[in-house]
Formats: C-alpha cells, structure tokens, sequence
C-alpha cells in the first residue's frame, strides 16, 4: 500500500531524512518529535515537562494534517534520558490524554541530542473500524 508524507509547513526543517508522518490507509505513523526549534535548536533545556508539552503540541498538530487528532492515537513510544522525569512527563502527558489512554511504552535511552530530555513517537488511527 502506499504511504502518502505528512511534513506540516509550520515546522522547522527536519535534522534528517525523514517525514513528519506518514499515512497508509487510515493509520498515521508520527516520526519521533524531539522539542527542537529552527535550525535544530533544542527548545527548553532541562525542562522535560515543557519539552513534553511542546512534543505533544507538534504531534497534535501533525495529526491535523493528516484529518486525525490526539484522540485518535492508539500507541505511544516514549523514550525518557532521564527516568527522573518520569512524574513531570506523566503529569504533562495525562493532561493531553484525559479520555481513553492510548496504549504505550517509556523507555530510558539516549537521544540524538544531549538536551534533548524526551522523545515521543505515535500511531493514530482515523475513521473505519479497527480490526483485531
């Protein structure tokens, strides 16, 4: 099936090769969103919280573009640098997802970047029934 890219205009170039998202069908892979600015510019250095609000702003409005909404994510894989931040995250995250919780993951790892504190990737889901 093809694939068609999501690269909304309102971000800033991405650092590389990739797209913002990409819809097959009525599924939107979002790519991994780091809190960066114009020119690559880690936004918020040691904030995680606002870090995870500005992630989840840019995943919200990457789903826009492709007809879909928070609401319609169905999984979540969220890499923290610092298992530390877990509660500042969460606290953040929650507020995004009052509803149905999208199933997820949250890992310790290294990013690309060193201010970089919390990287978010999703997969939505829009129309049609999901089968199982």
């Amino acid at each position: 099936m093809p694939f068609e890219p999501i690269n909304p205009p309102q971000f800033p170039a991405p650092i590389a090769p990739y797209s913002a998202a990409a819809r097959a069908g009525d599924t939107i892979y979002v790519s991994g969103m780091l809190a960066l600015g114009e020119g690559g510019v880690v936004l918020y250095p040691g904030d995680a919280a606002a870090q995870t609000r500005h992630i989840l702003a840019m995943i919200a409005i990457t789903l826009q573009a492709a007809g879909a909404t928070l609401a319609d994510v169905v999984m979540n894989h969220i890499f923290l640098k610092n298992m530390a931040d877990y509660a500042a995250f969460n606290a953040v995250y929650a507020e995004h997802f009052p509803g149905a919780k999208p199933a997820r993951y949250c890992i310790r790892a290294d990013l690309v970047l060193p201010d970089c504190l919390v990287e978010i990737a999703s997969v939505a889901h829009r129309g049609g029934a999901v089968v199982l």
